[in-house]
């Protein structure tokens, strides 16, 4: 059985806007998955409807064979929990420590008054501290987020999708604010621990040369509809151009931006 199913997925916003186009995927467990396109190509839609931030107006997203798209209440918020979510201006309590932005993504494991009080278990705060050695950064654990580069942002962002200790991992343009080098960083750290835990990982990016560097599989999106489904060899510089309707070259970001 694929972990993530999409079966003839469509989303329709209240503005007409149709932002996916029957969108049929199988993603089997642990694959690390990259998607591109223009903005406005579905990419950041498709992945939300993964952890139902975005609802489908038509089809089903399943996990390991359970409705995302049909679940509701305390199902919803279990099925969440095993979801982490990155994302690209790091969403990060800028005033806490960096210990306390990773311990958020505990919040699901403990009694919700703990949660607001910062009571977490010893077992969390270490899992915690894990967490922030594993993206490099353990040093930073009691100063403010606020006080941190991008590329460290970034890293807490990750630490805190990684204590949810999740099985599914969704990165929403996660270096598109970062530097070349700081970007790679990110990612190998990103597709280091994925394959190290077996999460199945799915990033937008705009870069090319990035895409084929880290993807096991690419999809391509245009307008809604998955146009392109192979592997990073597969992903040839006519695929690119394809996707996006216009030559490609490889010092430009996929957004059409030198």
């Amino acid at each position: 059985m694929s972990h993530i199913t999409f079966s003839d997925v469509e989303v329709t916003y209240k503005t007409g806007l149709v932002a996916l186009r029957g969108a049929t995927l199988e993603i089997p467990r642990g694959q690390f998955v990259v998607i591109v396109g223009l903005s406005g190509a579905g990419k950041s839609t498709l992945i939300r409807t993964i952890n139902n931030l975005v609802v489908p107006s038509r089809g089903d997203v399943a996990i390991d064979g359970r409705s995302v798209t049909k679940a509701k209440g305390q199902e919803l918020r279990k099925l969440r929990s095993d979801i982490g979510m990155i994302f690209q201006t790091f969403n990060l309590v800028k005033r806490s420590s960096v210990l306390r932005n990773v311990l958020a993504g505990r919040l699901g494991a403990v009694q919700p008054l703990r949660g607001v009080l910062g009571l977490f278990p010893k077992t969390d705060v270490a899992l915690a501290h894990d967490c922030l050695q594993r993206v490099g950064i353990p040093e930073k654990a009691f100063v403010r987020a606020d006080t941190l580069s991008g590329g460290q942002q970034q890293r807490v962002g990750i630490a805190r999708a990684l204590a949810q200790e999740p099985s599914v991992m969704l990165a929403d343009e996660p270096v598109a604010s970062l530097d070349p080098p700081t970007s790679h960083a990110v990612l190998r750290d990103l597709k280091r621990i994925a394959r190290e835990d077996g999460i199945t990982t799915i990033v937008n990016l705009h870069f090319i040369d990035m895409a084929r560097e880290y993807a096991d599989r690419i999809i391509g999106m245009r307008d809604g509809l998955v146009v392109f489904d192979g592997t990073a060899a597969e992903a040839t510089d006519a695929v690119f151009e394809a996707i996006y309707g216009r030559p490609i070259d490889e010092e430009r970001d996929l957004r059409g931006r030198s």
